[in-house]
């Protein structure tokens, strides 16, 4: 097992679950960080007794008796019941961590923050529940001792097919139109490699608005971009989509500045919408900087409007090396200093640790 020294010790020890993708456990004592193996994604039994045989060498591990056990709001991920039946059979409460709240956390963590002052964060990932039931995934929160706020977030994007569109990212690059009065586009651009029956399905789908749930993921926004200039309309693994729209980016920025921005704003319809013409004139780079670009004055912009002067970044997205140094550098021309994950994975393979730091203050106030 994995030991991390915090600059902080919290007031309650606490073992957290982590997440449903990248799981890891964690055990939070004092100043102490036990980590467990990681376990993966939770999608099969094997990596469920896993996460459970961790729980209990963690527990095994433990110099006192934890107080509380950490999860994430999700109430049918397996990491969610596990936290459950170990907390009744400890006789110790099971408690909710929002899942961008948690990101968050793990800066906190990490930086030594208790809480007794509010914090604003961007919180970029590819899903989380969020506490108004809908999926979640680019939140600027104010996150304090006893939770937090929500104070802005990227426009909802429709997801035909639900899931599905996770893996097959022209999905939502065909909402993108759908939503800017070019659904007629959708058959003519997706139908060649996606078939033209299901791309008439989709069509379908968002037309009468069913099987069509909204999400503010910046890792859909990634998905829907590089769709749009024709780099990953599907997906094999996670993040493949976002990480050829880096990859393009980058090589063109190497050679040419950043192109023209529009004004910022958190609606990335029209952004993307014009993303399809960069694709039919041959230039996906340009168009791949010129999203990275936007979504980072954007996210920039609203920090500022917040009355950011200190801003956290956590969660997955922020594993993107171009969008975070485009952030940071806007953060740091308006006076906004920045702090991220350091020796702490900032996607779902870290979320224990925040889980754990915040129920652990959370119980200080109780």
């Amino acid at each position: 097992m994995q030991r991390l020294k915090l600059p902080a010790p919290a007031p309650a020890a606490v073992l957290a679950v982590g997440a449903f993708l990248k799981n890891r456990a964690c055990l939070l004592q004092g100043d102490e960080l036990l980590w467990s193996p990681p376990h993966g994604d939770l999608a099969t039994p094997a990596a469920c007794r896993a996460l459970d045989d961790s729980i209990a060498a963690l527990l095994a591990a433990a110099g006192e008796p934890v107080a509380a056990i950490a999860h994430d709001l999700h109430p049918d991920f397996p990491c969610t019941h596990a936290a459950a039946d170990w907390a009744a059979r400890l006789g110790v409460p099971a408690r909710a961590l929002q899942h961008h709240h948690a990101h968050l956390g793990v800066v906190m963590a990490e930086q030594g923050w208790r809480g007794d002052e509010r914090l604003l964060g961007w919180a970029l990932d590819g899903v989380g529940l969020g506490s108004d039931g809908t999926a979640w995934g680019a939140e600027l929160l104010t996150v304090y001792r006893g939770g937090f706020e929500r104070r802005a977030h990227l426009a909802p994007l429709r997801l035909p097919g639900g899931d599905a569109a996770a893996r097959e990212p022209w999905r939502v690059a065909a909402a993108v139109l759908h939503a800017l009065g070019r659904g007629r586009e959708i058959v003519p651009r997706f139908g060649p490699a996606a078939g033209e029956a299901l791309a008439a399905g989709v069509a379908t789908l968002l037309e009468r608005g069913l099987r069509c749930p909204l999400s503010s993921a910046a890792g859909r926004w990634f998905d829907a971009a590089s769709a749009a200039l024709g780099l990953a309309p599907r997906q094999q693994a996670e993040a493949e989509a976002a990480i050829a729209l880096e990859r393009a980016a980058t090589l063109w920025l190497e050679v040419h500045p950043m192109p023209p921005l529009p004004e910022p704003a958190l609606d990335l319809h029209a952004l993307v919408g014009t993303l399809f013409d960069d694709a039919d004139a041959g230039n996906p780079g340009r168009g791949a900087a010129r999203f990275h670009g936007a979504l980072a004055a954007a996210l920039v912009h609203a920090a500022r409007q917040a009355g950011a002067t200190r801003l956290l970044l956590a969660g997955g997205c922020w594993n993107n090396r171009l969008l975070s140094r485009l952030v940071v550098e806007g953060c740091r021309a308006q006076g906004i200093e920045t702090r991220r994950p350091q020796a702490v994975d900032c996607g779902d393979a870290g979320l224990a640790l925040g889980q754990a730091w915040l129920v652990a203050h959370q119980l200080e106030t109780r």
